[in-house]
């Protein structure tokens, strides 16, 4: 079993070096015009720039297919309700439905936004360490605690959730795998025989996931971790002009899928 949803891949490439609020801010102007794409040639445009961008990070296809993998199914039905339930031109007949060619168009441009805005994120986890993004979140954030938002415990929260889902799911592989070199199997047919093996899969991974929550709350008491206390960082994000260059570019993508659609 491999997770790789957030994990952080180390490298030195032009991505990797911008600071995580221009990347925080870049992928929210790229979502907006992706939002605002009004047709498929424009968006599958916007599209294939982070597809460059996955080349320019360095990174893997493999990388980018477990990033995918998990929502393909949605998209395909999401295309499949889209074509057959709009209509619009008959384009093909598939037994009694009949897909058009408003439909699909509809629901292409539907996944192509949430696809692509994945790849986008994708790009963001790959080339950002949790704790510097976290950081970055806590900076673009910092203007609300006059409002009494808690920015530091919010920023804590994320880094938590951000490292935490990838060591739930490699403890689960554990517990799995040990579980089936003791004669464990979860493809019992019937909902009853699926309980009953899923139970001993369930139990040592409950107990497993306490005693790392358990460890880390011992490692943050060790550090003198006090919660409201403003924190300072060894290393002080500050923003150049490549920072400053990738974000007018978002920024005019953004303005550009925005004239487009309303003019």
């Amino acid at each position: 079993m491999t997770f790789e949803l957030g994990r952080y891949v180390p490298g030195r490439s032009f991505l990797h070096r911008l600071d995580p609020r221009s990347k925080i801010g870049g992928l929210f102007l790229y979502g907006v015009a992706l939002l605002a794409a009004p047709n498929l040639g424009s968006l599958f445009a916007l599209g294939s720039l982070s597809l460059a961008g996955v080349f320019l990070a360095h990174l893997s296809w493999r990388y980018l297919w477990q990033q995918m993998k998990p929502v393909l199914l949605f998209l395909l039905i999401v295309v499949a309700l889209q074509a057959t339930l709009t209509p619009g031109t008959p384009w093909s007949q598939v037994g009694p439905l009949v897909v058009t060619r408003e439909g699909l168009e509809l629901g292409l441009v539907a996944t192509g936004r949430v696809g692509f805005l994945l790849v986008a994120a994708t790009l963001l986890t790959a080339t950002t360490t949790p704790l510097t993004l976290a950081r970055g979140i806590q900076h673009l954030l910092r203007p609300t605690a006059a409002l009494r938002v808690p920015v530091d415990e919010i920023s804590l929260m994320f880094t938590l959730a951000l490292r935490f889902v990838p060591t739930l799911v490699e403890e689960a592989d554990r517990v799995l795998k040990a579980q089936a070199a003791r004669g464990l199997s979860l493809e019992r047919r019937g909902i009853i025989g699926w309980g009953k093996n899923f139970l001993p899969f369930l139990i040592p991974l409950f107990v497993g996931t306490l005693k790392r929550a358990e460890d880390l709350a011992q490692a943050m008491e060790a550090r003198c971790y006090q919660a409201g206390r403003r924190r300072g960082s060894l290393e002080q994000l500050k923003m150049v002009w490549q920072d400053y260059a990738f974000l007018v570019l978002c920024g005019i993508l953004a303005g550009l899928a925005l004239a487009l659609r309303w003019i």
